[in-house]
This record gives C-alpha cells, sequence and structure tokens, in this order.
C-alpha cells in the first residue's frame, strides 16, 4: 500500500501488529531493487507499506530519511526505529527481530 504525507499517521497508527515502512524513490535503482524483492521475501511483518519520497517532503523530514531505500518498524502505532539492512531476506529478517526488540515511541 502507498502512503503519503496525508494518509500515513492514520494509516500507521490503526495498523495491528508490524508494519514495515519504505521510503524509495523512482530514480533511485536500490529503491526499485526493493520493490522486487520485498514483496517476495519472507519477513516477519504483517504488512508494508510504501512512500515516494519525492512526492512525500513531509515524511521524509519527520523520518529523518537521509539515504534510499530507508526501512523503520512501525508495531501497533508505535515507532521501533530504523530497520538497516542489506535487501536481502536474511539479513533484513535479523534486523526486524533486532528492531522489534526495542523501546517503542510515538510516530514522529
Amino acid at each position: 500500500m502507498e502512503l503519503d504525507d496525508g494518509t500515513a499517521d492514520a494509516v500507521l497508527l490503526a495498523a495491528p501488529g508490524r508494519s514495515l515502512l519504505i521510503f524509495t524513490s523512482v530514480g533511485c535503482a536500490t529503491c526499485r531493487l526493493a520493490r522486487q524483492v520485498l514483496p517476495a521475501a519472507r519477513l516477519p511483518v504483517d504488512r508494508l507499506y510504501w512512500v515516494d519520497a519525492e512526492r512525500s517532503g513531509g515524511l521524509v523530514q519527520r523520518y529523518g530519511v537521509f539515504h534510499l531505500p530507508a526501512l523503520f518498524l512501525v508495531r501497533d502505532g508505535e515507532l521501533l526505529g530504523p530497520v538497516q539492512a542489506p535487501l536481502r531476506e536474511p539479513a533484513l529478517v535479523a534486523a526486524i527481530q533486532a528492531a522489534d526488540g526495542r523501546a517503542s515511541e510515538e510516530l514522529p
């Protein structure tokens, strides 16, 4: 599902379980790879949410996105922080599990 500055907060706050919020851009080759790889990966999340960084500058600023793609774990409407790993399933699974153990905070 695609999110933007106008929809992200309401959707993320209402989503039960774990959500992976993924910032991408059309001109980013690694982002195009993420759009191919992540939907097919068996990740320990309930859903993927995509944000076009070029069209959602407010979210980019609030989440402090500097490099694309940027991934963040949200659980039950609370931010668990960034997920930093190569775009390979085992590394992503481990990074998501590590992020899931962090203390949560309010969405930015």
